[in-house]
């Protein structure tokens, strides 16, 4: 289900749609240092992560449903499920979404763009950075 080629490869190892090799952000899945800046282009096949300006604000729908379904499952599992009182599912659920609200941001972000690319196993080579650098 996860293996390289599928969507949900590039969703939650964060990386690039089409090539499945490039990554898509600066620092790592849980980096609390710029957690929401996204490269430009990808490394290695050159993919453009921002075709258009607003381009992600879709994603903000797919994190807010994604979420919202969470919490409910969440705080009905330790409440009804385990016995645990309210108070202490929505404390329990509150600190589980403060550490993983960059993961969260993120996989929001890659399902948004993986709904547009597709994955191409021959990317690299057939997009890869082909530009030369001359000097003068």
């Amino acid at each position: 289900m996860c293996s390289k080629g599928s969507k949900a490869y590039s969703i939650f190892y964060l990386k690039c749609p089409r090539c499945h090799e490039g990554e898509t952000f600066e620092t790592g899945s849980w980096s609390f240092v710029k957690p929401v800046d996204m490269l430009q282009r990808c490394p290695k096949c050159d993919l453009n992560y921002w075709p258009e300006p607003g381009y992600y604000y879709g994603a903000m729908f797919i994190s807010y449903i994604w979420t919202a379904w969470f919490c409910l499952l969440f705080v009905a599992l330790f409440n009804w499920g385990l016995g645990f009182s309210q108070t202490v599912a929505f404390g329990l659920l509150i600190a589980f979404l403060g550490i993983n609200y960059v993961y969260i941001f993120r996989i929001s972000r890659l399902m948004w763009i993986n709904m547009n690319v597709k994955y191409e196993p021959n990317a690299i080579e057939k997009y890869g950075h082909t530009r030369q650098v001359t000097a003068k």
